[in-house]
C-alpha cells in the first residue's frame, strides 16, 4: 500500500521519514519530494509498505503525530488516474 505523508518538516530525510513508518512494519521504499530548484524537500513523500495491515496500523498511528515542530498527515496515496 502506497502512503502519503505531509506536513513533513523540511528537514526531515528520508531515512527519518522510514525509521517512522519501520515501527509499524517493513517499508518498500520511501521516497521525499524534493524541489529541483534548491534541492530541499517539498515537505511531503510517499512510503511504500507490502503488507496492508502494516501499512493500516501505521496511517492510523501516525496521522495528527506531532514530528519535529510539524503535525504530520498520513493517508492511503491516490492513483493518478485520468477519468477522462
Amino acid at each position: 500500500m502506497k502512503l502519503i505523508a505531509r506536513n513533513l518538516d523540511r528537514s526531515t530525510t528520508e531515512e527519518e521519514l522510514s525509521e517512522l513508518f519501520q515501527e509499524y512494519g517493513s517499508v518498500q521504499s520511501c521516497d521525499l519530494v524534493i524541489d529541483k530548484a534548491n534541492g530541499t524537500s517539498k515537505g511531503f513523500g510517499f512510503v511504500v509498505m507490502p503488507k496492508v495491515g502494516e501499512a493500516k496500523a501505521a496511517m492510523k498511528s501516525l496521522n495528527n503525530m506531532t514530528v519535529g515542530n510539524n503535525k504530520i498527515r498520513v493517508k492511503k496515496a491516490e492513483d493518478p488516474k485520468s477519468d477522462a
